[in-house]
This record gives structure tokens, sequence and C-alpha cells, in this order.
């Protein structure tokens, strides 16, 4: 078996560092050994690990509070648990500028859990008194919503219904949790039964009032509890004392490559095989409204606010939005990164005036932030040669972002009266990026939905010979299309249109 050469040096951990940092790399700022766990965060994939961790690292280091470590939660794999565990919880963060690239060691995650092994130790990490904070960066998909609460007809939600109720009758050596939002209800009654000390729960994804959503699938799912055996007591608990802020994050962190961990290797000397990378740009918008203590984040450049709603809008609505839409048009164009695809003067000049004629017009403008010139910024953000977010990884799973990026805004200028013709472009390249897909040489298509939707395409030519019945099959799938969109003729119409104009921005040379 071939082995790669860099896998007999060192690697990155507590004892390994002591040796001190070579020139161009910093951190951790807060002892690690002097840190105890506070927060709880689920999914703790790079971006958690390039943001939030971040910033609970320099509240600590800013305010001197050491209470504020971090249990890190996986998802369905142990690949991150296999990453961090041996280097003692270090990681890097390789941060890469237009013109320049540093390397900071962060070291706020202070343990890490795959739950079909270790669901034991997320609960009884979310019971103990000295845990206040629970996180979330699940993606869209990990909330496994339906309506306005948890989708009840899912095998592993109701798996999770049992395991919580054998929890709070105070079942021992239970089975492991197989959602995210079914671990943390399991762990939130264990702390109700031992003790009931206030908790917060704070959502860090991309979702509109993350925090509210998050509060409605958590109260949804202790609804479906049977009767009895401390589901009520349970209920009346969380209303008064579990509180579900929201929040608004910000910063570019693409996939990790083997050329980033090349480069970060020579800058410490040792391997990190949990390296994360992420551009200088970072941005947190919280909602103040926590039920017991939190960490300073706001001595860390954190915004503390009592509404993150005007925030969250223009990020999700001119960043979120023009990321997907620069990913469908660009993988159709060939481009293989975001960088490429804000290049292509035909595609910035499309994103530009969708983000002015569309996306503008819905927004209230947040305090302290100018729109025009953070949409300036964001496209400016998007050029970073050194930052290579590819548009397949921005591009998947589109049947989850489309509802919150592109069509609520949509529905704004619908009822604005105004025909938003680039809004209803992004439908239009993603419905062409489905059905590219389906060509022997086309990209993969990464989203829970694929097989209906490609089942929706019919054939690789359904654009062009067939726009119309296309769009049709497309505005059928009530879980992508919200019904008060997927009546509109106007909006019918213009994606329709626009899957021509897909085919002519897709011939344009770049």
């Amino acid at each position: 078996m071939k082995t790669d050469s860099t896998s007999t040096l060192e690697r990155l951990s507590l004892e390994t560092l002591r040796g001190g940092h070579p020139v161009g790399t910093t951190g951790p700022r807060v002892a690690p050994g002097a840190l105890t766990i506070g927060i709880v965060h689920f999914g703790i994939g790079a971006f958690h690990r390039a943001h939030q961790a971040v910033f609970t690292e320099d509240a600590a280091a800013a305010s001197g509070d050491t209470r504020w470590g971090i249990l890190g939660v996986t998802g369905r794999a142990d690949s991150v648990v296999r990453q961090l565990q041996p280097q003692d919880c270090l990681y890097g963060v390789l941060q890469k500028g237009a013109e320049a690239t540093s390397l900071r060691i962060v070291g706020t995650v202070r343990d890490v859990a795959w739950p079909a092994r270790d669901s034991e130790k997320v609960v009884a990490t979310l019971a103990r008194a000295t845990t206040h904070i629970a996180t979330l960066t699940i993606t869209e998909k990990g909330y496994l919503r339906a309506g306005d609460g948890i989708d009840l007809g899912l095998a592993v939600v109701q798996q999770d219904l049992a395991l919580i109720e054998r929890e709070l009758l105070g079942e021992c050596d239970l089975p492991a949790s197989k959602s995210p939002i079914g671990l943390l209800v399991r762990g939130l009654a264990r702390r109700f039964r031992g003790g009931a000390e206030p908790f917060t729960v704070l959502s860090c994804d991309n979702l509109v009032n993350n925090g509210a959503l998050t509060r409605a699938l958590v109260f949804s799912l202790v609804e479906a509890l049977a009767p009895g055996a401390g589901r009520d007591e349970l209920q009346a608990w969380l209303a008064a004392s579990v509180s579900f802020p929201s929040s608004m994050v910000d910063r570019i962190a693409p996939a990790t490559t083997a050329a980033d961990r090349a480069e970060a290797l020579g800058l410490l000397g040792l391997r990190d095989e949990a390296l994360v990378v992420a551009e200088p740009f970072t941005q947190w918008v919280i909602e103040d409204d926590f039920a017991g203590p939190r960490p300073a984040w706001e001595e860390a450049g954190a915004i503390l606010t009592t509404d993150v709603t005007p925030y969250e809008r223009a990020k999700l609505r001119i960043l979120n939005a023009t990321h997907t839409q620069l990913a469908y048009l660009g993988a159709l164009k060939g481009h293989a990164t975001i960088a490429q695809a804000i290049a292509d003067p035909a595609l910035r000049a499309v994103a530009r005036s969708t983000i002015d004629a569309d996306i503008l017009p819905t927004l209230d403008v947040p305090f302290g932030l100018n729109l025009e010139e953070y949409r300036d910024s964001v496209l400016e953000r998007f050029t970073n040669p050194n930052l290579p977010h590819t548009t397949l990884q921005v591009g998947m799973d589109g049947s989850q972002k489309l509802p919150t990026r592109i069509l609520g805004t949509a529905w704004d200028r619908l009822n604005a009266g105004h025909r938003p013709a680039g809004l209803a472009l992004t439908v239009a390249a993603w419905i062409t990026f489905v059905a590219s897909t389906l060509q022997t040489d086309g990209p993969t298509l990464d989203d829970p939905l694929a097989t209906r939707l490609q089942q929706a395409v019919a054939s690789v030519d359904a654009a062009v010979t067939e726009p119309a019945a296309l769009v049709d099959r497309f505005f059928a799938l009530a879980e992508v299309f919200p019904p008060e969109v997927s009546a509109s003729t106007e909006f019918r119409a213009a994606v329709v249109d626009q899957l021509g104009e897909v085919q002519r921005l897709v011939r344009t040379s770049a």
C-alpha cells in the first residue's frame, strides 16, 4: 500500500507544540488545559472551527473567563473525531487573504464526540450544571423539519422520541441517538431531571429566524412524547428556563485541500489532520437573549443585539443568494471555483444586477451597515483567488437552500409588483444544473432530494425542449416551493423565460 510521505512527520498536539511557534504562526490564545467545557456544539465541521470556536477563544483571552471550552459533536461520520482526538483537539486555521496567508492554532475545542458511539457523553455533558449553552451548525437539512415542526414521519425521529421518553423515566444504558435535535432534547430531558438549571440553545445556521425555528422543532418533538412520565413538566421547564436566541454568522470556509495541508505544514512544521481554511473576514451577530451565563463574545468582535433579523436577512439575501447564483451558473459554465465565476464579466454583471434590482429593495438597513458597501464587499470577497471555494460545494443541497436564500425574496418582490428576473434566473440555473447531472460526464447531484429532482427533469434536454413542463414539475415539489410561490404564474413564467437566458450565459465566453 502506498504511504503518504507526510504521514511519518510529527503531528500537531500539546506535546509537539511545546517547542514554540515558527514565524508566521500564532496561538492558542488561551492555554487549552485551563479551559473547562461550558458549550456543547452540534456539527463540528470546518465552519464552526473557523468561526464560533475562534470567537470563543478570543472572548476567553479578552475576558479571562475560562469556562467556555467546547465539546464538539460530529454528524454521521467519525472523521472529525479521528482528526482531532490524536491532536489533543488542537487544529490550525489557515487564513488566506488575497495577498497574505497566516496560520493560527486554536485550542478552545476540548473534546469531541461521535453520537453513534458517544451519545451518553453528549447527554451527560448537556446535563452538567457547568454547561450553559448548546450551539448548532448542522446545516439546513440537519433540522429535519416539516412545516413548523420536526418531521415526525421519519424513522430516526421516532427512534429518538422513544429514547427521550426512556430518558425522562431515568433509564440507563440507552442506545445512540439518531438526529442532532433528538440528541439535544435527550440532553435537555436529563438536565431537567437532574437539576433543571437554565440553558441556552443558539443556532448558527443560515436559516431565517433560526432561533425561533430551533425552538419550534424542540417543542414539537417534546409535544409528540407520550403523555405522562414528565412530558408536561419538561415542556413547562423549557418554556420558563431555556432560551433560543437567533444569530447570524459569516465567514467563508472552503473545504481543506492537500495543498492547504502542505502549506500549513510548511508554516508550522507539524502535520495537522484537522486543519481548516478561512478568509480574513468574519462576522457574528447574536440576539442577546441568554437564559444563563455566556462568553464575552462582544469582546471578540461579535455584535450583541435585540434583533438579529435585519442582519440575518441582509446576509442571507445578499451573500448567500449571490453565492448560490454564482455556484450554479459558474458550474454550468465550467468554472471550478466561486473566484473564477465572479471573475467572469457576464456572471459578475448578473450578480450585481440581481442584488440591486431584486434583493436590496426587500431589506431594512441594519444599524451600522451600509447595504451598498456590504454588497460591494461581498462581491470583492468572492474574488479571493487563494480561497478556492468550489462551485459544486456551494451548490450542494440546493433544495434546502433555495427556500431561504431565493424564494422568500422572490415572493417579497412579487408582492411589490416587481418581476424578479435575477432570482428567477437563479432558479432556472439550479434546474439546468440538476439536468446536467444526468449527463454521462455530468457532476454528481449532492442533495437530499436528488432522486426526486432528477426524476422531475426526465431528460437531459428538458430545459431546451420542454421548458414550461419542466418548470411545472419542479414547482410541484412542495418541499422546495412554498404554495404562494408555486401558484405565481408571473414567477413561473419568469423562470421559464430564464431557462433560455441560462443557455445564453453558459455559451457566452468569459
